[in-house]
């Protein structure tokens, strides 16, 4: 692993929390996007449910920020969503709630945080800072798939980037 800067960290910081606070409009829009009553929703035997598949998402990307915040990657640790959250609206509330609590913390951090190498079970050591790019990155493409899901199961699919048919057609209908 190279070395990286304090200085480089911290613009990297700057960079990946606004990719964090932009994609995490889109990933809630999602989550919020699954109909009530299409929780148990899965394409496949194969696949994770919806309600799984937006847990993961809004769970993984918890952990993953916590990293830098943390000093450390713990697999082991219990779910970051209490269990009292069971529907998808109260995920998409948890999940905003939660990203703005990390957003703030992370602008907190020193650059000695943000370079501190940390271990990703085992398999590649990175400066604490990537993780949040890491961290996006496994967002985006679960959101993929979860969005893919929507239409499916019959609901409609958020704008992400740009409009969707859906919001298209709603903005349409509502005289837009």
């Amino acid at each position: 692993m190279s070395t990286m800067s304090g200085d480089q960290a911290t613009f990297l910081l700057g960079i990946f929390m606004g990719t964090i606070k932009q994609e995490s409009v889109a990933t809630k829009n999602v989550i919020a996007a699954i109909p009530a009553d299409k929780g148990d929703y899965k394409p496949d035997d194969y696949s994770k449910t919806s309600l799984e598949l937006a847990r993961h998402i809004a769970a993984a990307e918890a952990r993953l920020t916590s990293i830098p915040i943390e000093g450390k990657f713990d697999p082991s640790g219990p779910t970051p969503i209490p269990e009292s959250v069971k529907t998808p609206a109260e995920l998409a509330a948890w999940y905003e709630q939660s990203t703005a609590d990390k957003l703030q913390k992370l602008k907190a951090l020193t650059p000695e945080q943000l370079t501190k190498p940390v271990d990703f079970r085992g398999l590649f050591q990175l400066p604490a800072v990537m993780y949040l790019e890491f961290a996006s990155n496994h967002s985006i493409h679960h959101r993929g798939q979860l969005s893919a899901y929507l239409r499916a199961m019959g609901g409609k699919v958020p704008a992400i980037y740009g409009e969707s048919y859906d919001s298209a057609a709603a903005k349409k209908a509502a005289g837009g």
